[in-house]
């Protein structure tokens, strides 16, 4: 999971034994937020078993720019900062300007998932070498589930 100015986001899940807690992520949803199903009632789920089903929980530490692991209901969670782990170009000319060199995920969010390829392409033009490419390189593409901005 993602820290990102006091947000939880879920831009990326990596899982390992976490059957639980997405059951509760799952029943908060069924429960709470079924009306957002569209758009955001994950998140609000998520962010819902997060902060407010653990009252110890530190809210604060969301706006850390440093990973940290926490137990929430048994589970093992490790938070990202967005800053390297779910960086999304901004809209408009440039979109990569001031993109920080050490970024690990790049999310193309809406509109923007159209410079996939364009930054894929770019990417493996560069003058580095096919194992110094993919040596710790990974691209997944989702689809969206708002057909408007898949390609």
């Amino acid at each position: 999971m993602q820290n990102n100015s006091g947000k939880v986001l879920h831009g990326i899940v990596f899982l390992c034994r976490s059957k639980l807690f997405l059951q509760q992520v799952l029943e908060v949803y069924s429960t709470r937020y079924l009306k957002a199903s569209r758009m955001l009632g994950d998140q609000l789920a998520l962010a819902w078993v997060v902060l407010k089903s653990n009252p110890s929980f530190d809210a604060k530490r969301l706006t850390s720019r440093q990973p940290f692991l926490d137990k929430i209901n048994g589970a093992s969670v490790l938070f990202l900062p967005c800053a390297l782990y779910n960086w999304t170009p901004p809209e408009g000319a440039g979109q990569f300007h001031g993109m920080p060199l050490n970024v690990k995920v790049i999310h193309f969010k809406g509109s923007r998932k159209r410079l996939m390829l364009e930054s894929w392409n770019f990417f493996n033009s560069s003058s580095l070498t096919s194992s110094q490419k993919l040596s710790d390189m990974l691209c997944l593409i989702l689809r969206s589930g708002r057909t408007k901005y898949d390609f």
